[in-house]
């Protein structure tokens, strides 16, 4: 008797050490799969609202805030280099990330927010603010309203923004980025009953891999909502400071493709900056009048300012590199609400089923700037000394103190549709028209007249149908057009073949029609298991605006020809086996430009759009080393052709990610250590050669080391 009880009390602390050992294993699994990378097939598609991508005839895919944790990105860019339709650019001599999708471009002020469009900042989006980020591919304009800024013909993005989800989190994160950029971020959630609040923010600053490039972010966001059932109402609010100083810009004015500079180098003067500060804030309210019924509006406004001292790098001798700078001061300050309304209804009779959504969207826009160019210098791409601080104005617009009025526009629409559904919803058929009024007004920098107006309605239709004749595979198929309201001419355009690098436009201010962009695709969606995956064929076919040189010193904006995409895209997508994840896709393009301008490039790729793009992501958890993840990721861009005249090409290139993560405690608490290397080989390679007049070659960035720490307390 004696002997049993001690051999019970001897293997009682055995038994309580593996049940702590069993409860801290399951901590670190659960830890470790909260932290998968991941992409979600589907998200909101417009005024049909969230949707699985099996039911609706569109591709549309949506990257989680893991993936953003995980790879640590500065910019929204960098999310979006893992979608194999994606590559993104710059704007001529500043911080402006912009987006090619399909082939065409998408600005950053033309994304969504929760739905929303004309409320992004205009420049560049601090990507931790959001909980997922959402990309739908094609032509979007019945679906979301025409994009404010004229863009999003091929592809549209929408930013939702983080909630109090069930669980209570309080989450804090050090970052490291190389060279000095170090910072930190917190995430808190909390839920009581039907109310949420969430609050995040984020802050780093110091030099990057690129020598000599400095940026400081700042960002916050918060989030309230209340879920009673039949009412939902949510409130979100952002904000952003970002400065950048000695960003490398992009090259232009090359006649051939010049030798790619060092991987790390930088041809940007150090007094050259940029400066964007950006507020938004977006308000929903829904309420089910039935169960088969709903109305909504969702509303929002935004406040952005930038300022700067930017320089655009033109090659004067593309063999030794000589080049010219030119300097500028642009303020920028844009204003903006927008709002979206409807109801939804689900009907069924006689066997079909309806989906009947209808509403209207209204978007007002103002922007205030000035200009001042100055005089330039002489440097080179390969030997960039310090030049001195420019003082000299060369031409000059507006107050730069008291920037001035130069732009308004309105933008309305109203929409209808209806979503039949047959043998038991395996038969969708959508159809819908939204009737758009774009009205733009344009001032004088300088005495702030009225110098441009135009009010213009069309209408777009969308069609599509999908078939899901077993469980698992849905085929698909759509007509949809892009609405883009006419873009306005600037003053002038850099030319760096110029003395002064400006060829002034002969017809300033003035904006061009409107115009409609028409998209055919077919495809199909798999999934089997954990697995998804999807195929599209499609053709885009755009009215091209362009800058046309109509003198030895002028040019004249205009809608002169057309620019045909013709792709296929394919997308893999989730868990292959147990513990082994993947991200893959490729697309394929054919972008020839139509009925151009007296013949000229007629026949000619267009500027800028890779012939393919192939991109591979893949996470393994190690069965043998609980709480490790080894990750991997492919960039493969193919080759792309320098201007529309096709005189040179920049090849293919290829940068390999790789990194790791690890899950371990103290005290009961989960800790994730990530490491990671983008561009492992330090290539160096012209990334993109996308530009809006001539040739603007952006270089790839250098090997940049990346390490961060996160603990949910």
């Amino acid at each position: 008797m004696l002997a049993a009880s001690a051999s019970a009390l001897a293997m009682a602390p055995s038994a309580l050490a593996q049940d702590r050992l069993e409860a801290e294993g399951d901590i670190i699994v659960t830890a470790q799969r909260a932290n998968q990378t991941e992409v979600t097939a589907g998200g909101s598609v417009g005024i049909l609202g969230d949707k699985k991508a099996e039911d609706v005839p569109f591709t549309i895919k949506s990257y989680n805030s893991a993936l953003i944790l995980n790879q640590q990105p500065q910019t929204l860019g960098q999310v979006l280099e893992n979608d194999p339709s994606v590559r993104t650019t710059y704007g001529f001599g500043n911080a402006a990330e912009q987006f090619i999708v399909r082939g065409f471009t998408l600005f950053s002020d033309d994304l969504g927010i929760n739905g929303l469009y004309g409320l992004s900042p205009r420049q560049l989006i601090v990507p931790e603010l959001f909980e997922s980020v959402q990309v739908l591919n094609g032509a979007s304009a019945f679906l979301n309203g025409a994009a404010p800024g004229g863009s999003g013909l091929g592809g549209s993005v929408n930013l939702v923004a983080k909630r109090a989800g069930p669980k209570d989190l309080t989450r804090v994160t050090a970052g490291y980025t190389a060279d000095e950029h170090v910072g930190g971020s917190f995430d808190v959630s909390r839920r009581s009953g039907d109310f949420g609040v969430r609050i995040n923010g984020v802050g780093r600053s110091g030099d990057l891999a690129t020598d000599g490039e400095f940026r400081r972010t700042y960002a916050i966001g918060g989030a309230l909502d209340y879920d009673s059932g039949p009412v939902r109402l949510s409130l979100d609010l952002g904000y952003q400071d970002i400065k950048i100083r000695g960003l490398r810009p992009k090259v232009t004015g090359a006649t051939f493709l010049p030798v790619v500079p060092d991987a790390d180098a930088n041809y940007a003067q150090p007094w050259t900056y940029t400066r964007l500060r950006d507020i938004f804030a977006v308000a929903k309210a829904e309420y089910d009048v039935a169960d088969n019924a709903m109305i909504y509006i969702n509303g929002g406004v935004k406040k952005g300012d930038e300022d700067g001292l930017y320089a655009g790098f033109g090659l004067t001798n593309t063999a030794t590199g000589d080049a010219f700078y030119s300097p500028s001061i642009i303020p920028y300050e844009a204003r903006g609400a927008s709002t979206t309304a409807g109801i939804r209804v689900k009907l069924e009779a006689g066997g079909i089923t309806h989906e009947v959504n209808a509403g209207g969207t209204m978007i007002w826009q103002s922007s205030r700037s000035a200009y001042r160019f100055l005089a330039g210098d002489v440097t080179n791409l390969y030997d960039n000394a310090s030049l001195a601080y420019p003082t000299v104005p060369t031409f000059v617009g507006g107050d730069l103190d008291d920037p001035t009025t130069i732009g308004r526009a309105y933008t309305g629409s109203v929409f209808v549709s209806d979503t039949f559904g047959f043998w038991e919803d395996r038969i969708l058929l959508t159809a819908g028209v939204r009737l758009q009024t774009i009205t733009q007004k344009s001032y004088d920098y300088n005495t702030t007249q009225l110098t441009n107006r135009y009010a213009e309605s069309a209408t777009t239709p969308a069609f599509g149908l999908v078939v899901k004749p077993v469980a698992g595979l849905s085929l698909y198929a759509n007509y949809i057009e892009g609405f883009e309201p006419g873009s306005q001419a600037a003053a002038s355009v850099s030319d760096p073949s110029l003395p002064d690098g400006i060829r002034t436009v002969t017809n300033a201010g003035e904006f061009l029609p409107p115009t409609k962009t028409e998209q055919i695709e077919i495809g199909g969606k798999v999934a089997v298991g954990r697995l998804t995956g999807s195929l599209a064929v499609f053709q885009i076919d755009r009215p091209l605006p362009a800058y046309i040189v109509d003198s030895p010193t002028t040019a004249v904006y205009g809608t002169f020809g057309q620019q045909r995409n013709r792709g296929i895209e394919f997308n893999v997508e989730g868990e292959v086996v147990s513990g082994l994840r993947v991200i893959a896709g490729g697309t394929v393009i054919d972008a020839k430009l139509r009925r151009t301008n007296q013949g000229i490039n007629q026949g000619n790729t267009a500027q800028g759009v890779p012939d393919y793009l192939l991109n591979g992501n893949v996470e393994w958890d190690l069965p043998f080393f609980k709480g490790a993840t080894l990750t991997g990721r492919v960039v493969n861009t193919g080759k792309q052709k320098a201007d529309d005249a096709n005189s040179y090409s920049l090849p293919s290139w290829t940068r390999v990610d790789l990194g790791a993560r690890y899950v371990l405690l103290a005290a009961d608490k989960p800790i994730t250590l990530r490491f990671g290397v983008d561009n492992v080989a330090n290539e160096r390679y012209w990334a993109s050669s996308f530009d809006r007049f001539g040739v603007g070659l952006l270089q790839g960035a250098p090997r940049t080391y990346k390490a961060s720490v996160s603990v949910d307390l």
